[in-house]
């Protein structure tokens, strides 16, 4: 069975003491809130990665890295490598934002490297994908798709596979307030799993988590979730504030 997953991308944002307060608020509502019907992940900054776990119940909790390097090592300033990130305690990192994407031109090859790091640093990928509003226009968004998969995924075996949670994004859903309809989401979730029928079969694709991410709040989320497709939500700016993140945890 698949699971239902709620993550929040905090981006660039809170200092490491706000990061702090912002995880152990959603932490104690995660554990005030008894059973949930889904799984939580809060996506922090490299900075907050340390403080942040030593905060946290990392049983119901979990905790992502928004990036890491395609490089195991090395003299490369600045970066952090997925072991480096395996080694605070996180359990996740979060891989193939379109930010990283657009800003940062990170391709289907450098994802494919990071993606095979990560795994073999024992992480779990949020693999993130989805289309511009010009390449929605031009009819192109399911090819787009198709390609950010296919290129960065669908090398691995279906055992490495498992610890991909894969989160569709429509770019221009993203800090725009915009939505992509329930019905433009689901039919796009389905086309995912479809293309994972294909490669990996009925079995792998019924236990791939798919998640939604694009202007998700509480007022949206339990139409989206409702949908057969949509495991789930990757969530930006509401989940800076531990009050609409629940709201949406809580919609399942």
């Amino acid at each position: 069975m698949r699971k239902n997953i709620v993550a929040g991308n905090w981006k660039m944002n809170t200092t490491v003491p706000e990061g702090v307060q912002l995880a152990q608020e959603v932490n104690d509502a995660v554990a005030a809130a008894g059973t949930l019907k889904c799984d939580v992940v809060i996506g922090v900054p490299f900075t907050h990665l340390t403080a942040v776990r030593a905060a946290i119940d990392i049983d119901k909790v979990g905790l992502a890295a928004e990036n890491c390097a395609n490089h195991t090592s090395g003299a490369y300033t600045g970066e952090v490598s997925a072991a480096m990130v395996a080694s605070t305690g996180a359990n996740y990192v979060i891989l193939g934002h379109s930010e990283r994407r657009g800003y940062y031109n990170e391709t289907i090859e450098l994802l494919k490297e990071k993606v095979d790091l990560a795994l073999t640093a024992g992480l779990k990928v949020i693999f993130c994908c989805g289309e511009s509003l010009e390449e929605r226009k031009a009819g192109t968004h399911f090819d787009v798709i198709k390609n950010e998969i296919v290129g960065s995924l669908f090398h691995l075996d279906a055992e490495a596979f498992a610890n991909v949670v894969i989160a569709y994004e429509p770019i221009w859903a993203i800090g725009t307030g915009e939505t992509a309809t329930a019905e433009q989401a689901q039919e796009i979730h389905a086309f995912i799993r479809g293309l994972l029928v294909e490669k990996y079969g009925n079995t792998v694709a019924d236990d791939t988590t798919i998640l939604y991410g694009g202007s998700c709040k509480p007022s949206n989320a339990a139409e989206l979730f409702a949908k057969p497709d949509i495991d789930g939500g990757l969530i930006g700016g509401a989940s800076l504030k531990a009050d609409s993140f629940m709201g949406i945890v809580t919609a399942f």
